[in-house]
């Protein structure tokens, strides 16, 4: 039995698998909160924890590890549309024909275009794309641009795929750069009396910001069985295909990418002290250890850090802040107790939300970096605020029949930027002493 409930516009599927994995999440993190305090105990009492007692507490904190990744993808998969039957009768071939206007506007909204790009996917025939759409093979895209339905899709499942997509800006644009400037100090204002001068004050000071995107590919393969199936939606499977090719690089690229034939990620800016940042630099809070949080004492807990790294961006940002962070750093953090004795992790009450930590939200992005030495291993911030994806309009595919016969090849290409957009808005742990 499956239920649709909309959040804000937006239909999340949740059926009763999705609760069945939230319920055993809960239940995982119960257990899990009765092994972790007996191990702490025992460490309090004994100076050291009984290994078993250690390996049990790492088995249910793999668990609920686990749990916490099976709801997060039955909660996307929800998002997404099935690969199943499109609007083609079962067995009847692409209505499409030469004599079609497909550079009408109506044309898209007929079909007519979809049709041709289907009628290229399973044939081949490519002259009602060029010679009637305008969608030309230039020199440098390698393909005809695909229809508007095909794009939306492949930038749909990339939503739901890619965490660094569900939570920055995503903008699309029509030029290979995207130039935004922006203001890194205000208007400088002031107090008068009524009949007192106004002195001029000093502008605003801008930077200008570029984000030139670069090609991203990725070439699946199919059939030809496959592709003379009536009941598959060709759209919804090349959007399929390429969605974890796309968004495994594009999430490495926004997080650790060097900016060259590639988006720059957040963590490839330099880092200082929070203290010094100036405009361009990303400031980090020391955890007071290297490679490690510091122990706790009587005076001094490792939740300290991470409300230190909370309170260090401004006011302006904490609302919409979240933490972004690998699983093996929550499975850390998630050992971890307020001064109350309460654990600062919660997993999440309802289908739909993520966990939390001390009351903001956890993203785990893979591509952060493991708990080492000098290591920017947690960030914190408003991620839509501070980081801009840019998605040049056209996804280009060139249908290759012949490289690795009897399978046909489709080299799919889109272009991708990404960068930094206010430093002011993510701030990063360094694992070191100072």
């Amino acid at each position: 039995m499956k239920e649709t409930k909309t959040v804000s516009g937006t239909p999340i599927l949740a059926d009763s698998g999705a609760r069945a994995v939230m319920h055993e999440m809960m239940a995982a993190f119960e257990a899990f909160k009765g092994a972790n305090d007996a191990r702490l105990d025992e460490i309090e009492k004994k100076a050291s924890a009984d290994v078993l007692l250690e390996e049990k507490v790492a088995r249910i904190d793999a668990a609920v590890g686990a749990a916490q990744a099976r709801l997060d993808r039955v909660v996307s998969e929800g998002r997404r549309r099935e690969i199943g039957a499109s609007a083609t009768v079962a067995g009847a071939a692409p209505s499409w024909s030469a004599r079609a206007d497909l550079s009408s506007p109506s044309a898209y909204a007929d079909g007519e275009v979809k049709q041709a790009f289907d009628g290229y996917l399973k044939t081949g025939a490519s002259f009602g794309l060029e010679l009637k759409a305008g969608l030309s093979s230039a020199s440098n895209s390698a393909g005809y641009v695909v229809p508007p339905e095909t794009e939306r899709a492949i930038e749909r499942r990339l939503m739901a795929g890619s965490p660094m997509r569900e939570i920055s800006t995503v903008r699309t644009v029509g030029s290979g750069v995207f130039r935004k400037p922006v203001s890194t100090a205000g208007v400088v204002s002031g107090w008068v009396a009524e009949t007192a001068g106004r002195p001029e004050t000093d502008p605003a000071t801008l930077a200008l910001l570029e984000f030139p995107s670069a090609d991203l590919y990725a070439s699946p393969a199919a059939t030809q069985s496959l592709l003379d199936d009536a009941m598959i939606d060709l759209d919804e499977w090349l959007a399929a295909e390429v969605e974890d090719a796309f968004a495994a690089q594009e999430t490495q690229a926004f997080v650790n990418g060097d900016g060259i034939n590639k988006p720059k990620g957040f963590l490839s800016y330099t880092t200082v002290a929070d203290a010094t940042q100036t405009w361009g630099q990303i400031g980090y809070v020391a955890s007071g250890a290297a490679g490690a949080f510091t122990a706790t004492t009587a005076s001094s807990n490792p939740t300290d850090r991470l409300i230190d790294l909370i309170y260090t961006p401004k006011a302006q940002y904490r609302p919409n802040g979240r933490f972004v962070m690998n699983r093996r750093t929550v499975s850390t953090v998630r050992k971890f107790k307020d001064v109350d004795g309460n654990y600062i992790w919660t997993p999440p009450s309802r289908v739909g939300e993520t966990a939390s930590l001390l009351g903001y939200a956890v993203t785990e992005i893979e591509t952060m970096p493991d708990i080492a030495a000098n290591s920017l291993s947690i960030a914190f911030g408003d991620f839509q605020r501070g980081y801009l994806i840019v998605d040049r309009a056209g996804v280009r595919v060139l249908r290759d029949p012949y490289s690795a016969k009897p399978y046909v090849l489709f080299y799919t290409t889109k272009r991708v930027g990404g960068g930094v957009q206010n430093f002011d808005a993510i701030k990063v742990l360094k694992f070191s002493a100072t």
